[in-house]
């Protein structure tokens, strides 16, 4: 077994109904690029009655429908936001609770301390969440999962990554291994996935690698670690 072999976002997603909601961080093979990604499935109605907006540097998940909503709590949420060198990426509200941390001068885990995995037992989905920090042209990233620590969601597990940003490599972290019922919590460390120069060329090979009846979103980000610039991409399956 290879530890360090790099998968494809084909490998890892293709064949696979229901990954989830996923993340992925990493850095372009030219290494000029700070990749980051988030994708949305859904398998209810209530979770594929939503799109990806852009509010100003920001991203928020919407309802597509506002008549058909069901129970906002777990759906609607800033799932992209920047604390000055920071760009903070999650499935969940608690997008908004590292941010306040960072206010704060706390840190991205100290921040998560404060939450859980999703109270929607028996499935007891996981928080994931990312933070990248740039300095000096380049940067770092560190990804996080929040999930129960047994069937009954008594306890909740807590497990940070950190990562340095290296040429061509990204990590790929997502709240499910497969559909199931209830659906199996994502095992282990973040996948190593392969990035692209190209963000077009991104953007298509994730969509195109999630299941076609069960994706709802994607967003790209490609952060110019010269100048600080960034551009993206949103694929809503909604439109």
């Amino acid at each position: 077994m290879d530890i360090y072999r790099i998968n494809t976002p084909e490998e890892l997603l293709e064949g696979n109904t229901y990954p989830g909601r996923g993340i992925v961080i990493g850095r372009t093979p030219d290494g000029t690029k700070a990749v980051s990604a988030y994708f949305i499935m859904g398998r209810s109605a209530n979770s594929r009655n939503r799109i990806f907006v852009k509010k100003g540097n920001e991203l928020f998940t919407e309802p597509y429908d506002a008549s058909k909503v069901q129970d906002p709590s777990l759906i609607i949420y800033a799932a992209v936001r920047e604390f000055d060198n920071n760009l903070i990426v999650t499935n969940g509200d608690q997008t908004d609770t590292v941010y306040r941390g960072l206010e704060l001068g706390s840190s991205f885990d100290r921040a998560l301390e404060s939450r859980e995995f999703e109270p929607d037992g028996p499935n007891f989905t996981p928080r994931i969440s990312g933070m990248l920090t740039f300095d000096g042209g380049s940067f770092t990233y560190q990804m996080s999962i929040l999930k129960s620590a047994d069937a009954e969601g008594t306890a909740c597990n807590r497990y940070t990554f950190s990562y340095p940003a290296l040429n061509g490599l990204g990590h790929f972290i997502h709240t499910y291994v497969c559909d199931g019922s209830p659906i199996p919590t994502f095992q282990g460390e973040p996948e190593r996935v392969a990035m692209c120069d190209d963000i077009d060329e991104m953007t298509d090979r994730l969509w195109k690698a999630l299941d076609l009846n069960n994706r709802i979103s994607l967003y790209v980000r490609y952060t110019d670690l010269a100048t600080g610039a960034y551009e993206d991409r949103i694929v809503n399956a909604n439109k």
